[in-house]
């Protein structure tokens, strides 16, 4: 049986290895969900309401500068009417259509840009620290299914925390990177078993889906390797919360799917890290249900578009900036920037064939490429702070890809992989340290890096103001009120029924 552990005011549910943790999470679902017992901290639902909006202006950006996926998939979406009641709506959209198809549609949006939240599972206190990553790109399964069973803001937005509580507690204790195995599989899990809580599913029937999303939706990290990623790469969460949607969809109209998978030995946790013992999953898995210890609390903000573990030296550089006027006075005496950093970090955006990024989603998973045009901005602008350095969706477009004073900041960067020191201090952190060689200056560095702006436990108190900067900054990109959009997307709480259906049907700049 599932235990309750309370830990002062934190409250956890506790499903253990020796059990069934697939109907485990199905019942913590529909308990967090739709029962009385969950008590999530102010602080917790806040921060969920933040990642929510940060996400919405990362999909409006998206759809307004014309990306590919987003627009071919929203089109797809469109494509899948159905009754109105029965679907849900595409961002700037009232056409009700699949769910799974706007779920599809919104999710892509949320991630193509890579700008929205990230996490990297950690937990000292459990000592489950296996680092995976993941990212908030699942909101969109909430607002659908919210919208199909007419519930307020409040409901929906604990069914957010929810849903992000499963995925971040599963990258804690479960690295799919470390068998080629996308992270967005852990979102997947989760939104089948928010999405079947929300709409009135059976622990039966979600655990079928889980059962159904790990035997035949499993994407490997192929999605993210090779010499110029594609459109992939940003959709990859997008497709498995389609398939989950799916599968969940289908379970409730009665197919059955494996049973019992976290312990079934040919399903990927046991097939990859065996336990040892028949009947047990590889961990037990910890779910908050009250107090302000959830896993939400721990995930990172991005200020801008880059890869997240690049914000350690995004941090070092504008530091260093901001300590050495010179280094703008004369930029003609920059001569190298070393960036000394820990694995995977090392082996992912300092991957020497993202020296020469030709496509969007290479450039912004491109070490080199991220430092160098950051620097390049800080040099036209004679500015050095985070608002002002802001990496928008231009930075990446056709013509900053082949910027000639860019690419020649590129081959004046070495990336330099730190070895056990800094190895050791990831997931905790984001250990970095950026040195810069420059001819009147010397050697300047950074020192290490650790918890850049931005990241969970950084505690510099203009990270607020520098998130509300992204919002406006990326949704002017599509919309003419950033105020109304702000408003649209702030106390969610208060939301009613109606306004929670509507939530993505408002104009944005290149969607008919």
């Amino acid at each position: 049986m599932s235990d309750i552990r309370n830990s002062s005011d934190n409250q956890y549910l506790i499903l253990k290895s020796t059990e069934n943790q697939a109907r485990g999470i199905a019942e913590y679902a529909i308990e967090f969900c739709c029962g009385d017992s969950a008590a999530p901290g102010e602080a917790v639902l806040q921060r969920t309401e933040q990642f929510h909006r940060d996400s919405v202006a990362c999909a409006v950006a998206a759809l307004a500068i014309g990306a590919n996926a987003p627009h071919v998939l929203r089109r797809e979406a469109l494509e899948y009417g159905c009754e109105a009641g029965q679907g849900a709506v595409c961002f700037a959209s009232s056409t009700a259509v699949q769910p799974e198809k706007a779920v599809l549609a919104n999710s892509c949006a949320a991630r193509e840009l890579d700008s929205n939240g990230t996490n990297f599972g950690y937990n000292p206190r459990t000592g489950y620290t296996r680092g995976e990553f993941g990212h908030n790109d699942f909101y969109p399964v909430v607002v659908a299914a919210a919208g199909i069973a007419g519930w307020d803001g409040a409901k929906t937005l604990r069914a957010m925390l929810c849903l992000d509580e499963i995925r971040g507690r599963l990258a804690e204790c479960f690295g799919l990177k470390d068998h080629k195995i996308d992270h967005v599989v852990h979102g997947a899990i989760a939104s089948a078993a928010v999405y079947g809580a929300i709409v009135g599913a059976t622990a039966e029937q979600i655990e079928s889906a889980i059962g159904l999303v790990l035997a035949h939706y499993i994407p490997f990290r192929a999605i993210r390797a090779g010499h110029q990623l594609s459109d992939s790469k940003g959709a990859s969460a997008a497709v498995s919360s389609e398939v989950a949607v799916l599968a969940m969809r289908r379970a409730m109209r009665g197919f059955i799917g494996p049973q019992d998978v976290f312990r079934n030995p040919q399903a990927i946790f046991c097939l990859f890290e065996p336990p040892g013992e028949a009947d047990k999953s590889p961990f037990d898995l910890e779910l908050a249900m009250a107090g302000d210890d959830f896993a939400i609390m721990g995930m990172h903000f991005k200020l801008g578009l880059y890869e997240h573990q690049s914000a350690g030296a995004i941090h070092g550089l504008i530091a260093l900036l901001e300590e050495n006027p010179a280094l703008l006075q004369e930029p003609d005496g920059l001569e190298k920037i070393r960036i000394t950093i820990y694995e995977p970090a090392f082996g992912i955006i300092g991957d020497p064939a993202k020296r020469d990024p030709k496509t969007r989603q290479s450039a912004d998973h491109s070490m080199v490429y991220i430092i160098a045009t950051t620097l390049k901005k800080a040099l036209d602008a004679k500015a050095a702070g985070w608002r002002e350095l802001l990496l928008m969706p231009a930075d990446y477009d056709d013509d900053a890809l082949v910027d000639s004073v860019t690419r020649q900041l590129m081959d004046k960067i070495e990336f330099v992989h730190g070895g056990k020191e800094y190895d050791d201090k990831y997931p905790d952190g984001i250990p970095t340290t950026l040195e810069i060689e420059h001819a009147t200056l010397g050697t300047v560095s950074s020192g290490l890096v650790m918890y850049p702006k931005g990241h969970a436990r950084n505690t510099d108190k203009d990270v607020s103001d520098l998130i509300e900067n992204k919002f406006r900054r990326l949704a002017e990109l599509g919309v003419k009120d950033t105020e109304e959009l702000a408003a649209r997307f702030t106390n969610l709480a208060a939301k009613s029924a109606s306004e929670v259906r509507g939530l993505y049907d408002f104009a944005i700049k290149g969607c008919e």
